[in-house]
Order: C-alpha cells, then structure tokens, then sequence
C-alpha cells in the first residue's frame, strides 16, 4: 500500500470580478509515495505545492482527479486518525500554554486522562519544549511556536506525517533540529512528505522527491536520479584550433580556456561525448581527459524547470520566485 497515491489531481480557482475566468493551480498530479521514507515536494513559490497538500488533507476540494490517504479517499475520517499536518504559518490560541495547547490536541483524537497528558508532554519533549511547556504562547518566538505546531503533528502516533515548509522562520539550529525529527520518523517505519523551496534541506533528507512548476509535475524521482540526469560530461583537448573553440559555442554549456589552445567543454546533460570527441580529433587536436560532472539536486531543478524560473536563493531560507 501506498501511504499518498495522487492520480490526475486537478484545482483551477475563479480569477477576476466581473467575468471570472479560471486559474489552474495544480495540473494533473499523478505519483505515489512508497511507505517508510521521506518526500519532498519541491518548487518555486507559486508552484501549487500548498494547493497540493490541502488537496490531499481535504481542505480544498479538486476539480477534477483524486487523492488516497493511507489507503482511503483524502478527507476519510479513518486516515485522518493516522495523518499529523504542520501548516506553513501555524496560529495558535497564545493565551494557553503549549502543554494546555498539545492536551487540548490530543483529546481531539479521543485520547483522555493521564494517557492525554502523557501524549502531550511526549510531543513537547520531543521537539525541546519540555521545560517551557507552562509558558503561555504569546511569550514565544516564531521558531518556538513552529516547535509547538510540530508537536501537535506527530501527538497522535502518524503513521504518516505532512509537513508545509517546516523550515520556516528557524534559525540554523532550529532547522538542524527539525532536520533531526524528519529522519527519526522516518528511521520508526513513518512516511513524511513535506513541502519546500530550500533544496538543501531536501537534498539532505528526502528518500524521493517531486518537483512542481506551474502546477505541474516536471520530474520525480531518488535524488540520485535526478541529480544523474542533470549532470553533464567535462571534455578537455590541447591543441585546439581557434575556429572550432568558436563552432563548438553552439553546442557545448560552457567552454573554459585553460592555456593556449587547452581548453575544457562542458557539454549539455545527455549529450554523449562520443560525436564531440571525434569532431575534436578530425580538427586536429589531441584529447586529454573526459569526465562526468557530478550535479546537485539545484541543478536538476533548475535543469526540470527548464531554467526558465529565477531563483532568488534554493539554498538558505528566503524565497524562489516564478
């Protein structure tokens, strides 16, 4: 089974006042997520992966495809007993404390008495609140309540946890230490999917991932994968004439001048070096090395978006933008 399966996810929203037109924020999601490992849902914002995860809680509804939760249609109350969520910009009640916020939570799943209390203090514990779990909520920072609406994710046991940018507004540790969570749910046998735009994040965490643009889905995969068919091949020759530095311009993503007449190409991501290598030889210059070029998981988006999408910073926390 299956913990998500997403087969033709569709939701276009009305846009405009007098004659509204539609606007499709998700297109025709299809992918599954194998259980017991970690998928990030990757993309710029604007890409339609908040869209996507409300689809599969049931908070919106789609215009067309569906969505399975554990094996049971999104929105199941079944699948919802097993399903913990942190939305993107959690709010609270800030008058209670974290540990009356947490009970409160538990007993929603029917937990009661000392087995609610111990739930909670578990949670709270769990995401290094223990010793501040008497402070009301107003008195905490905004990665403090992030903490908090991570407690209340994973208070009733998930089996499987959906996370929207949990990263958000964490300082270096803070962010480590969620980092730290996401692998120990995943290490208990519990499948994680969770949103972001920082590709370090998930680089280092996710077992698959999906990128989105535009609403659609433009490549999935192991990081492994993607990462293999975004990497180029690195060609270097001596002796090379003038006239075919100039002829190869069209046909190589860089070239680099090392001394006279030594140059190294880089050539495009699944162009075979073979043709290039023979051209090199027929013009009369001698080859010294050929090498793959490792690529990391920033070049395979920006390779699935087609480099059509600017990208203010995929490696810190500010934002990408379409």
């Amino acid at each position: 089974m299956f913990p998500v399966r997403v087969l033709g996810l569709t939701k276009d929203f009305p846009q405009g006042f007098w004659r509204p037109r539609p606007h499709r924020a998700v297109d025709g999601l299809s992918f599954d997520i194998p259980e017991g490992g970690v998928f990030g849902l990757l993309g710029p914002n604007g890409a339609g992966k908040s869209t996507t995860l409300k689809l599969l809680l049931d908070l919106l509804r789609p215009t067309a495809g569906r969505a399975e939760i554990l094996g049971r249609p999104a929105g199941d109350v079944g699948a919802r007993q097993r399903l913990g969520f942190l939305p993107e910009n959690p709010t609270f009640y800030d008058h209670l404390t974290a540990e009356e916020l947490l009970e409160y939570f538990a007993g929603l799943f029917g937990y009661r008495g000392e087995d609610r209390r111990a739930r909670a203090g578990a949670a709270l514990d769990r995401v290094g609140l223990g010793a501040d779990r008497r402070r009301p909520l107003r008195q905490y920072s905004k990665g403090m309540v992030q903490r908090v609406g991570l407690a209340q994710a994973i208070v009733n046991d998930p089996a499987l946890v959906i996370l929207d940018e949990p990263m958000s507004g964490l300082d270096p540790i803070g962010r480590r230490d969620v980092r730290e969570m996401i692998l120990a749910l995943r290490d208990e046998g519990r499948t994680v999917l969770f949103s972001s735009h920082i590709l370090s994040d998930a680089e280092q965490l996710c077992s698959r991932v999906g990128i989105l643009a535009k609403g659609r889905l433009v490549a999935e995969g192991t990081v492994g994968e993607l990462t293999r068919h975004a990497g180029g091949t690195d060609v270097t020759a001596s002796d090379v004439p003038t006239a075919f530095v100039d002829r190869a311009a069209a046909r190589v993503r860089k070239t680099s001048r090392i001394a006279d007449g030594r140059y190294r190409f880089e050539l495009a991501p699944g162009e075979r070096p073979e043709p290039f290598i023979a051209d090199l030889a027929a013009a009369g210059a001698a080859l010294v090395s050929v090498a793959p070029v490792g690529a990391s998981l920033e070049d395979a988006f920006l390779h699935a978006l087609g480099n059509d999408v600017r990208v203010d910073d995929t490696r810190g926390d500010r934002s990408a933008a379409s």
